[in-house]
């Protein structure tokens, strides 16, 4: 796990070594165990190393083969690599290191891009051909880990985070209106390839896009799950779907644990995190390290669900850490928070994140974390009314979404308002794709590649990142994806949601956990908005730069100022916080 940049010149112009060194030094906490910067004329590719596999010197990057005429700048983790190196020293390549990255520079020489397909893992990067003079940037099935693009002065420049690129100089920070349009619908997910800034694109998840000297680019999309069920699908007992699911997931988790380093686990007390630690220890871990967090009650709602946590860590005698943040010290981190992500965020799970990254990373570098099992096994609240909906797009909507268009009139002002429901048009056309015949694996096919991606995924990898932890999400194995999408939709939502991954658990982890109360990462002061809270919020609406820019219609600040708790979105979420993290975010990067 790393952070990657580069520069790409298609007007003969070299590339900057200074410009690749501020993106690269602004990824410091990405990367805190190395850097390296190679520029060759009109490329140059920035690195900064979190060691995790092959621990020496030899696996240092930018990586160069000057045999194979490749330069490879590489963030994730390839968790096949050893198979795959087998594979390529049979085939007569010679390897130097013992780790992933030089596995991906001689897989791209032996089988172009083709080589991405034989991957499984997390993954962004970037390849240079000497012979070509091409670039290649590829991104992982799910976008888990991220790349930014930005076109300017005569190329592009990329990078694994969004402030990165804003160090280098010369972006245009305009506010893109249908990016702000997603932001303030679709609960802050902005597909690819837009950002909240129209300077800076990102590439969609399982892209391989090969840039030409000239500038001429094209993008192949290598993945895309199928929706589509057959006869044997539908007939294939919810038995033998359970055990097929616990296969899977056992895969999945034991890849995950493939490292240099210790592995521990992110155990928040819910099904995912604890069936991850429950699989750990049928694999024999003993000792395993687990992690929870917790904060201060607010207005009467409570902060953790330690006593879900510390059943799972009693039950398989972990190395179990709590942490508990009081509201004073969640007050002073909230802004390094808001600074480490790339794009704003909304959800209240991220400062937990961050606080709980930073005590991890004083102790341990990986973590595997239960991130995307809702998506994929159908565990949210919106999914069972879609099962007989006569209008699935109205429903999705009306359960996700934050606001009407109609709504938004009211509140963005005129200039930054979009001419049409943008988050309206972009799930119809989605649910109108070929691949998945019913409006629930409409909805999950639409959650798992799109929503899933620019909102949990992203945040995981921001807020562990910044303290240089690698969080491994094993339910977004790809091939665990494909089965699930192969399970009936009516054996995903039985018994509340997730019917046929908590029958699956059973048989692993207490029946106490599983039964619970669906919970999520409580963080109440952030929902009632008072206090240190509330000024931290109206200073920022009302800050130069923020009546500078002009986002929202003065009335609608007024009102929510006015009545902070009154405002809340149908996903239970503050619409104060949603408006003030975004101009937080905005001052945080300088924009």
């Amino acid at each position: 796990m790393c952070g990657i940049c580069g520069e790409f010149h298609f007007d003969g112009k070299p590339a900057s070594a200074s410009r690749i060194e501020a993106m690269a030094n602004a990824m410091r906490p990405r990367g805190p165990d190395g850097s390296g910067i190679l520029v060759r004329g009109h490329f140059g590719f920035g690195h900064r190393r979190l060691k995790i596999i092959d621990l020496t010197e030899n696996a240092a990057q930018p990586f160069v083969d000057t045999e194979l005429g490749l330069t490879l700048a590489f963030n994730g983790c390839i968790y096949n690599y050893k198979e795959l190196r087998a594979e390529l020293q049979a085939a007569g390549y010679r390897f130097a290191s013992t780790g992933d990255t030089e596995v991906i520079l001689k897989a791209w020489h032996a089988w172009g891009p083709n080589a991405v397909e034989r991957m499984h893992g997390m993954f962004a990067f970037a390849v240079h051909d000497r012979a070509t003079g091409s670039l290649a940037l590829v991104r992982d099935r799910f976008g888990i880990k991220p790349l930014y693009l930005s076109h300017v002065d005569g190329g592009v420049r990329f990078a694994s985070t969004l402030p990165a690129l804003l160090a280098s100089g010369g972006i245009d920070t305009s506010i893109d209106r249908i990016a702000l349009h997603h932001y303030m619908t679709w609960h802050a997910v902005v597909p690819p390839p837009r950002t909240i800034l129209a300077g800076v694109s990102k590439l969609p998840p399982a892209t391989i896009r090969v840039i030409q000297p000239d500038g001429s680019t094209r993008d192949t999309v290598y993945w895309s799950p199928n929706f589509e069920k057959s006869r044997e699908h539908a007939d294939r007992p919810f038995d033998e779907w359970r055990e097929l699911l616990m296969s899977h997931l056992r895969t999945a988790v034991r890849r995950r644990m493939v490292a240099d380093v210790p592995v521990g686990v992110l155990l928040s007390g819910g099904v995912d995190s604890s069936l991850i630690v429950g699989l750990l220890a049928e694999e024999g871990q003993t000792g395993l390290a687990t992690y929870s967090i917790g904060f201060e009650e607010a207005h009467g709602e409570k902060g953790d669900e330690f006593q879900y946590s510390d059943i799972i860590a009693k039950h398989y005698a972990t190395n179990h850490h709590k942490i508990f943040i009081p509201s004073r010290e969640m007050l002073e981190n909230l802004p390094l928070a808001i600074t480490a992500m790339s794009e704003p965020m909304v959800s209240y799970d991220n400062i937990g994140f961050f606080l709980l990254s930073r005590e991890v990373a004083k102790s341990i570098k990986v973590v595997q974390s239960g991130q995307g099992a809702d998506e994929v096994f159908g565990g949210y609240h919106w999914y069972p009314p879609l099962q007989s909906s006569n209008n699935a797009l109205a429903d999705y909507a009306a359960h996700f979404f934050d606001r009407s268009h109609a709504n938004l009139k009211n509140q963005l002002s005129p200039e930054h308002t979009a001419d049409r429901d943008e988050s309206l048009a972009f799930v119809e056309a989605h649910f109108a794709l070929p691949g998945a015949d019913d409006a629930v694996d409409k909805a999950l096919r639409l959650d798992t590649n799109v929503m899933l991606v620019d909102d949990p995924v992203k945040r995981v990898d921001n807020m562990t990142m910044a303290w240089g932890l690698e969080a491994r999400v094993p339910f977004l194995d790809h091939e665990l994806v494909e089965l699930s999408a192969r399970i009936p939709s009516a054996h995903k939502l039985a018994h509340g949601g997730k019917g046929v991954l908590k029958e699956a658990a059973r048989r692993i982890i207490p029946a106490e956990v599983i039964d619970r109360p669906k919970g999520y990462f409580p963080v109440p002061a952030l929902k009632y908005i008072d206090g240190p809270y509330l000024e931290m919020v109206r200073d920022a609406l009302s800050s130069p730069r923020a009546r500078q820019r002009g986002l929202f219609r003065p009335s609608y600040i007024d009102a929510l100022l006015a009545e902070p708790k009154r405002y809340i979105t149908p996903l239970r979420g503050s619409e104060l916080w949603q408006v003030g993290l975004l101009e937080l975010w905005l001052a945080a990067q300088g924009v």
